[in-house]
């Protein structure tokens, strides 16, 4: 028996009825479509770079204050104890700075001499990022400052 019905031509830019039609669309897109995907990738990581260094900033300010109001030394933060906990910080926070530390009142007011129970040791320190993402990147290195300040024991 003949089949009488009309066939109709596939068009050449249509897939066949295997699907092997337009094979270079789908890279085309994928590669559209990995781009914006790695940059937002990327972005997320930096940001969470940047969270992770100023959380290292203000919690390397707290301890060296804390330590510091304890083990005060000859001249404030000089002691053996707040030296240790700056090389630990040093080793966890990348490019931490070296911190100022002063004698203060409890009104802020700095103190002349040397710090007496009651008063407050302020540490203050500071470590630069650099994003790797790059837009963010443009922006060039940002500052990441902190300062803390305990009451001396």
């Amino acid at each position: 028996m003949t089949d009488c019905r009309p066939r109709r031509a596939t068009p050449p830019n249509c897939a066949d009825a295997h699907g092997n039609g337009a094979p270079g669309q789908a890279l085309v897109e994928f590669s559209l479509a990995i781009v914006v995907f790695l940059l937002l990738m990327m972005g997320v990581i930096d940001v969470g770079r940047g969270i992770y260094q100023y959380n290292g900033v203000s919690e390397a300010a707290r301890e060296l204050a804390r330590v510091t109001s304890v083990h005060p030394g000859s001249t404030l933060g000089n002691s053996p104890e707040t030296a240790a906990v700056l090389a630990t910080q040093k080793n966890l926070i990348p490019n931490l700075g070296n911190p100022t530390y002063s004698c203060v009142g409890i009104d802020g007011a700095a103190i002349a001499g040397s710090c007496l129970p009651d008063n407050l040791v302020r540490v203050t320190i500071t470590a630069p990022y650099s994003p790797v993402t790059p837009l963010l990147g443009l922006t060039g290195p940002w500052t990441m400052p902190s300062t803390s300040a305990v009451t001396i024991q």
